[in-house]
């Protein structure tokens, strides 16, 4: 059994507690009578990986087997989420790869031979050759790649097929070896419960002219929380391309969850609360603490990219769309919430050094600012854990540092627009389609490792509910330039934001630490 979730509140001699910041560590002291919310324990996994996801194929939700629905001469699409989950990537063997040779084995079984393997990446970068490897492993990759075994291209018009409007007018275009084929195969790992589902297939294998619809700053402002489906209307737009998908296409999810067990023994502090520290432990802290203090960030921030999760299945489920996910955002929310009595005026966060935008790359300002305002805003179901109108804290130091590689349409989004300002609306109304549309950015998307040009105004929207909902968000020990630019507050300590924070909630708030990694989510009473 997993420890679950505690809640403790800090007394006057309560030992400093580490906060993540970026490619480092934040340590101080809290005040009396801060609540700090501890995330679950990790839950146990699987006894037998292969045994589950064959009992998964054989018995599936709403469909026949997958043996029942595999033939000679048909063609077969296997998709599979990219390398933006899980975070850490995962140790060897991966899921999906497991998954898919499964897959690959009842194939050939029937005598299926028109199979293609698809990196289902939507407006992210390429997956390159190492990264696939790691993910489905040398088997596949030797008899796949690169031939059959491929990323998803949402430039590549020839081979994008529109396949109607949903009742609201939002264009459902999919990959045409999708929608030209007889069974698409998705294969999910669903690390948080904003994936999985209908948005599988109408994030990763969509181009932008669908994307579009749901990825903009009005639908996200009404997103109550992207962790909560039911409450989202981002997701509703999904769902609605979702039901005319399925009206056309066949398709047969295979997803996933995943413990929490997200650093190996070396890393371990970054997940245990701080009095459950061994003497190890604090050495290990200690040792890591100094080193990135020292050392330049580039170095830091390579090591740390060298991690990889010891993540474990805990559940497998296929068949149709609605049941399988259903039954995953399930197990899901059994490892993620942790359930709580009441907002805080005040709640504080540290940013870990990982998001799914940054893997092998710099989370620079834009991500830094999605994952505070995005993703971690977003932890909970039903409402926030920050009360309206109250503080959002992040540790950080933001450094204008970007990939030129992997981010060029950030970078000259960074240096267009937000000199002139940070308002999400008006930068969506004056630039995104410029961006969406510019040949060069197309070009980098297709040929190289570059995000689509599109990519840093998806992000910067997923801020519109937390922008409407808080009253003041502050960055301790961020960069001046880049916070000011971000339309952030700056702190130097987080004794220093907790003042800064009275003038906005009054004297004496009640403050609240979500301890994270790893992530969890919080159901507030």
């Amino acid at each position: 059994m997993s420890r679950p979730g505690f809640i403790t509140f800090l007394e006057k001699d309560s030992p400093p507690m580490m906060f993540n910041a970026g490619d480092g560590f934040h340590y101080e002291r809290l005040p009396e009578g801060t609540r700090v919310i501890y995330p679950p324990g990790p839950q146990e996994p699987l006894s037998d990986p292969n045994v589950a996801i064959e009992r998964a194929l054989l018995e599936p939700l709403g469909m026949e087997p997958l043996h029942d629905l595999l033939f000679p001469g048909m063609k077969l699409t296997i998709a599979f989420d990219d390398l933006s989950l899980p975070l850490p990537p995962m140790q060897r063997p991966d899921v999906r790869q497991l998954i898919i040779e499964k897959v690959l084995e009842k194939a050939h079984a029937k005598g299926v031979e028109d199979i293609d393997i698809v990196a289902a990446l939507g407006l992210h970068r390429r997956m390159t050759e190492g990264e696939l490897r790691h993910c489905l492993g040398k088997k596949i990759m030797s008899r796949y790649y690169p031939d059959r075994l491929y990323n998803y291209d949402a430039e590549d018009e020839e081979n994008n097929v529109t396949i109607g409007e949903t009742e609201e007018g939002e264009e459902v275009t999919i990959s045409r070896r999708v929608a030209e084929g007889d069974l698409l195969v998705y294969v999910n790992i669903n690390y948080i419960p904003m994936d999985g589902g209908h948005k599988s297939v109408h994030t990763g294998l969509s181009p932008y002219s669908s994307i579009r619809h749901h990825h903009t700053p009005d639908t996200l402002s009404h997103t109550r929380s992207l962790m909560d489906p039911p409450n989202s209307a981002m997701h509703a737009s999904i769902n609605r391309m979702g039901k005319l998908l399925d009206e056309n296409i066949k398709v047969f999810h295979i997803e996933t969850t995943l413990n929490n067990a997200a650093f190996p023994a070396f890393a371990d502090f970054m997940a245990k609360p701080e009095h459950d520290w061994s003497p190890v432990t604090k050495a290990n802290f200690l040792a890591t603490h100094n080193a990135t203090q020292r050392a330049p960030r580039r170095i830091s921030r390579r090591v740390f990219h060298t991690i990889k999760g010891p993540h474990r299945m805990t559940s497998v489920q296929a068949g149709a769309t609605d049941p399988v996910h259903a039954q995953t955002l399930k197990n899901n929310y059994e490892q993620q919430v942790v359930p709580v009595d009441g907002q805080a005026d005040v709640l504080l966060l540290g940013i870990p050094y990982l998001g799914p935008y940054n893997v092998n790359s710099i989370m620079n300002p834009l991500l830094v600012y999605n994952m505070l305002l995005g993703y971690l805003f977003n932890l909970y179901r039903g409402k926030p854990l920050v009360r309206e109108g109250g503080v959002l804290i992040g540790t950080h130091p933001m450094p204008e540092e970007f990939n030129k590689t992997h981010h060029p349409s950030y970078i000259d989004l960074w240096n267009e627009a937000f000199p002139e300002t940070h308002d999400i609306r008006e930068i969506h109304s004056r630039y995104e389609k410029k961006y969406a549309y510019d040949p060069w950015y197309r070009t980098l998307y297709r040929s190289s490792y570059a995000y689509h040009g599109a990519h840093p105004f998806t992000v910067l929207y997923w801020a519109a509910h937390a922008l409407d909902h808080l009253g003041d968000v502050i960055l301790v020990g961020g960069d001046p330039h880049t916070t000011s630019r971000m339309g952030l507050g700056r702190a130097q300590t987080i004794t220093e934001a907790l003042q800064m924070a009275e003038g906005t909630v009054g004297p004496n708030p009640s403050t609240t630490y979500m301890h994270i990694p790893p992530l969890f989510m919080c159901e507030v009473s």
